[in-house]
């Protein structure tokens, strides 16, 4: 398979900029993974209220991340066949950008969505707890006004 010619070689790339802007935004690959990170971010914030799905979905996040060295090392020997370009290196620098810091990043707004829903439930249960509280003396006053009449 022939490369590109206007890529950038390999020797070029000296910092993160040069690096991103290696990377061909038209290839199959890149435009793939911008919807998968698009479409998680969408189901996260459309699941928010489906807790046990939420967790499943936390659980996959994590997974892929966990075997992103393994699935970089399978791309590294298969990149012909579903991209333009060879960006899966032995250090996994295009794994650990494009897809493992999105999923981290998703990762994180699932765990501030748990924590902002745990703070809302418990501020429901302390409004719950005062206003038992508040009938409960409320009671004891009107059976005390009735023992002394």
């Amino acid at each position: 398979m022939e490369l590109d010619p206007s890529a950038i070689e390999v020797n070029q790339i000296t910092d993160f900029n040069s690096y991103l802007q290696s990377i061909d935004v038209t290839d199959p690959l890149i435009i793939g993974l911008v919807v998968f990170h698009v479409g998680t971010l969408v189901t996260i914030l459309l699941t928010r209220t489906f807790t046990n799905l939420q967790i499943f979905i936390f659980c996959c996040l994590l997974s892929l991340v966990y075997f992103s060295e393994s699935i970089n090392e399978l791309a590294a020997q298969k990149w012909a066949s579903f991209t333009r370009q060879q960006y899966f290196d032995s250090d996994g620098m295009f794994m650990s950008i494009t897809v493992s810091m999105p999923v981290l990043l998703n990762c994180m707004l699932l765990i501030g969505l748990w924590l902002y829903e745990s703070t809302q439930t418990m501020s429901r249960i302390k409004s719950c707890q005062a206003a038992a509280a508040i009938r409960l003396q409320n009671e004891v006053k009107v059976d005390n006004t009735k023992k002394t009449s």
